[in-house]
């Protein structure tokens, strides 16, 4: 039992080790498809669009095919003019589009072309509130920006189609209001191929019409409000692998996984199947999926990573964490998305978190706090503040260690301040707020519901690590004294290194001490560069351990305090390593008491015992599962005394280990994991 149960928790280990560099590497391929896209290097990003017009309805109705490789039909938009007098609009279409005509009403209504816009003169003035309608008719061939805005590749010699558009490359194949701000509140889209091809798009599919000249045609509607960048196709000869959440009886929905010709596998299937207890995890956590009376499901695409398309992700790695991780947008950023990209962690980072949360369902504490310490491990690389500065530049937007991690982080942290019964209930009620459900929020939209559920002014945590930079790096001393028979006061000295913006960070601090009774944990609020707090315990104080569950972000330069005659450990002990899974250095803490030996004889023969100073021969020891000796941390003489070891696991592969102490006839083991 205890080799199935130790090969099981490195199983795990493993897994999560994959998923973090798959995370990482949707992070990494999406900087690198928009560091080549012609979008980024030619400057051409105008953000927002027209803000003239708020947009109701979207129909796309489009004909695709591979050979020509051509885009073509007309796209529909409805919209109410936000402003009086309005005569004049543009809507954002690639130049190399040709169009047509636009019209209004049934009749042409006069355009211009430039700057990859379509400039509409409307067929009279619009004043605010008053709707209109224009149909624009256009066919091209899409140029691939982004991460491949728009593609045409193939698979196995099979043709595959493929749309990816965010941030800014829905008008590189269909003209729209280029805004994430401005969300339709339904649309229709309607794809006609090949009859070898499936389209396969948003919402629910109304109908497929045979045509009599080889093609057919797929309608796909949504009902709920979707954002322009998260309208999609794709499209090739799939294999569908269909399955069913079931949430309850009244909450029902097929969940439809379009798979390439070769692809569904048992492996893969097995992968698919996970996402029904992911919906159901996130449909307890975060409220009921979101898009519960259409769908969700996959759609396989040329892409190695994901793109949380509403109600449809397009997929090219079929891993927990990515499924996971796009499926959790559907609740962060397709549900909510952020009004623009300035505020892209409460996309990013929200999902990001949303895997550790997945895992820690699944698998326990453990996991989800090993998870969020490869998050803080990727988290302290980030430069810059996690609200984006330039929103232009793909770096800056799609910064994983930024936008991804540490935006993740935050979370985590929050999650630490308020307590998890809190957490997530601020989770539930910002996706349930009327202001914000199926619309656009910003990172204040976030803290005013965090502080109206939580009930505690949160402006300092947003105002440094939404708007700051880096993270504490503490110096801590303590000392202790003895005021009464059964009383002891802990003097503790909490420094920090300044910092540039914030010049310190204000953050609560949980303290544990251990004393000769058992452990006490408190919590003190550092708000100054330096500052002291005094304490009172009941017993003698022997340890201090500083934000023991690593509920911060954070990096402790050292730890000074009392280790003298009065505060000698009682018995041996070795403490739990931390953190722990770690990469690529973990701190072991021990403990090695007095020696008890005697001093005199009495006439009745008896002794009397005393502690001495004398020195004990101790060993620490790391081995690998296998029993093999890696690394000797102590092997010597050593008074009586608390110790911490730093073990660096830096030439080592990932896997579990164990550390050994022993003195004497004492031994002690204890496992620690490393996650490379």
């Amino acid at each position: 039992m205890q080799i199935l149960k130790t090969m099981a928790v490195l199983f795990l280990a493993i897994n999560l080790t994959f998923g973090q560099e798959s995370e990482n590497l949707c992070s990494k391929m999406k900087i690198e498809y928009l560091s080549k896209s012609q979008l980024f290097k030619q400057s051409q990003v105008k953000y927002p669009g027209d803000n003239s017009y708020d947009v109701q309805y979207y129909k796309l109705n489009l004909s695709v095919t591979y050979s020509p490789q051509l885009v073509s039909g007309t796209v529909t938009m409805t919209a109410i003019s936000s402003t009086n007098g309005l005569q004049q609009i543009f809507l954002d279409l690639a130049d190399n589009f040709q169009v047509k005509y636009v019209r209004m009403n049934g009749k042409s209504v006069s355009f211009t072309r430039g700057s990859n816009k379509i400039n509409i003169t409307l067929d009279s003035v619009y004043n605010t509130g008053k709707m209109f309608s224009v149909d624009v008719m256009y066919s091209g061939t899409p140029q691939s920006n982004g991460f491949g805005s728009f593609e045409f590749t193939t698979y196995n010699s099979h043709p595959v189609i493929w749309s990816f558009s965010e941030p800014y490359g829905a008008k590189d194949w269909w003209p729209c209001k280029d805004d994430p701000a401005d969300k339709a509140d339904s649309a229709d889209i309607i794809l006609t191929t090949v009859t070898s091809m499936t389209p396969v798009s948003n919402g629910k599919l109304i109908n497929i019409t045979d045509n009599l000249n080889g093609t057919h045609t797929y309608h796909w509607k949504t009902v709920y409000p979707i954002a322009n960048y998260l309208i999609s196709l794709a499209i090739t000869d799939y294999k569908l692998y269909k399955n069913y959440f079931v949430y309850n009886q009244a909450d029902t929905m097929e969940v439809l996984n379009y798979n390439y010709f070769d692809r569904l596998t048992p492996t893969r299937i097995n992968e698919l199947n996970k996402t029904i207890n992911m919906l159901e995890v996130f449909s307890d956590k975060y409220g009921l999926y979101p898009f519960i009376n259409e769908k969700y499901g996959h759609a396989e695409f040329g892409w190695s990573g994901g793109m949380e398309h509403q109600t449809c992700t397009s997929i090219g790695a079929y891993f927990t964490d990515v499924i996971s991780h796009e499926l959790a947008h559907q609740w962060f950023g397709d549900k909510i998305t952020c009004k623009d990209w300035h505020h892209i962690w409460l996309n990013e980072g929200f999902a990001t978190y949303s895997e550790s949360v997945y895992k820690e369902e699944v698998n326990g504490y453990s996991a989800y706090k090993s998870s969020i310490q490869n998050e803080m491990t990727s988290a302290f690389k980030a430069l810059g503040s996690i609200y984006v500065q330039d929103i232009s530049s793909v770096n800056q937007i799609f910064d994983g260690n930024r936008s991804y991690a540490k935006g993740a982080v935050v979370l985590h942290m929050l999650r630490g301040i308020v307590g998890k019964e809190t957490f997530f209930n601020i989770l539930r009620t910002y996706l349930e707020d009327p202001e914000l459900a199926y619309g656009v929020a910003t990172t204040e939209d976030f803290q005013r519901i965090a502080e109206k559920v939580s009930g505690k002014d949160l402006d300092y945590f947003f105002h440094e690590w939404i708007y700051g930079e880096k993270y504490p790096t503490y110096t801590v001393d303590w000392s202790y004294s003895q005021t009464s028979d059964q009383s002891y006061g802990v003097k503790l000295n909490i420094k920090q290194q300044a910092n540039k913006k914030p010049s310190f960070f204000t953050m609560p601090v949980q303290i544990k001490i251990k004393t000769e009774k058992g452990d006490t944990l408190i919590t003190v609020f550092n708000n100054q560069l330096q500052q002291e707090f005094d304490i009172t315990l009941s017993a003698k104080p022997l340890l201090l351990y500083f934000d023991p569950e690593n509920w911060i972000m954070k990096k402790v330069s050292s730890i000074t305090g009392v280790n003298d005659e009065n505060v000698q450990p009682q018995k041996f002990s070795l403490e739990q390593n931390y953190p722990n899974p770690f990469n690529p250095s973990t701190t072991i803490q021990y403990s090695i008491p007095s020696v008890m030996v005697s001093l005199s004889n009495h006439d009745n023969g008896g002794v009397t015992l005393r502690q001495a100073q004398s020195d004990i021969h101790v060993s620490l020891k790391v081995y690998d599962i296998l029993g093999n000796e890696v690394a000797t941390l102590v092997n010597e003489n050593k008074p009586a005394g608390n110790y911490e070891v730093k073990f660096d696991g830096s030439n080592l592969t990932s896997g579990i280990y164990f550390y050994k102490l022993q003195s004497g006839s004492f031994t002690q083991t204890k496992k620690l994991l490393l996650l490379k």
